[in-house]
């Protein structure tokens, strides 16, 4: 994950933390060790993961498309057989990993190391950010969300998947954010501090309308997603 605002604080420590993490990241996603909440659990998870995969294929992407904040590349295979895809992220240790799931689902894109506060350096057709959303402070969502608006095209879609708040999402071990900071612990026991916000749907319809966005849609999955999507007018 890329991160911004203030390098010696909560952002930075954030770069540190999904670095780390990297090796271990999947394990969220497939319900494996800490991160698994039992059978009934696990099975509501992979069923809104599949959701979340059906829709962001039906987001109707194309051309060039920029994925911020890529991590270990979970989403980008199906944006990367839609069009030319870039990953960005300001860590290379997710990098790897995602060049190495792109490797094996036999599709191809290319990689830059680089924050997701950074201003764009071309126009693309689409950009996708998964699980950043809910790492931008609350009072720069307005700022995150007309970074994006520059990034695109006139027509061009925005479209980001993020967690809702639920107790079985993350890690066992893991307490609820406090004042939008959460520990998050590793495998080997270290302990760091990550941004974590839970934005209300309608906060995050306001903000994109702000930004300029049109076509709006966002909506959650039976518990534990949300996924937003616009196009730049």
């Amino acid at each position: 994950m890329a991160a911004g605002g203030n390098p010696e604080g909560v952002d930075s420590e954030m770069v540190r933390y999904y670095a780390a993490r990297a090796d271990e990241y999947d394990d969220w996603y497939l319900r494996r060790g800490r991160y698994s909440h039992g059978p009934a659990n696990d099975a509501a998870w992979r069923s809104d993961l599949e959701a979340c995969a059906a829709w962001l294929g039906s987001r109707g992407f194309r051309g060039r498309i920029v994925e911020l904040a890529a991590g270990t590349g979970w989403w980008s295979p199906v944006l990367a057989r839609q069009g030319q895809l870039t990953l960005c992220d300001a860590a290379a240790e997710p990098l790897e990993k995602a060049r190495a799931r792109l490797a094996a689902a036999g599709v191809s894109a290319e990689f830059q190391i680089r924050d997701a506060w950074r201003e764009p350096d071309r126009l693309v057709d689409g950009l996708f950010a998964g699980f950043w959303i809910s790492h931008v402070d609350r009072g720069r969502l307005d700022e995150f969300f007309g970074l994006v608006a520059r990034w695109l095209l006139p027509g061009g879609l925005f479209a980001f998947i993020d967690s809702r708040r639920d107790p079985e999402s993350g890690a066992r071990d893991h307490r609820p954010p406090v004042e939008d900071v959460q520990v998050r612990r590793l495998d080997d026991g270290t302990s760091l501090h990550v941004r974590k916000v839970f934005y209300e749907l309608s906060d995050l319809e306001s903000a994109l309308g702000r930004a300029g966005f049109s076509e709006i849609e966002v909506v959650t999955t039976d518990r534990f997603f949300v996924l937003g999507s616009g196009r730049r007018r």
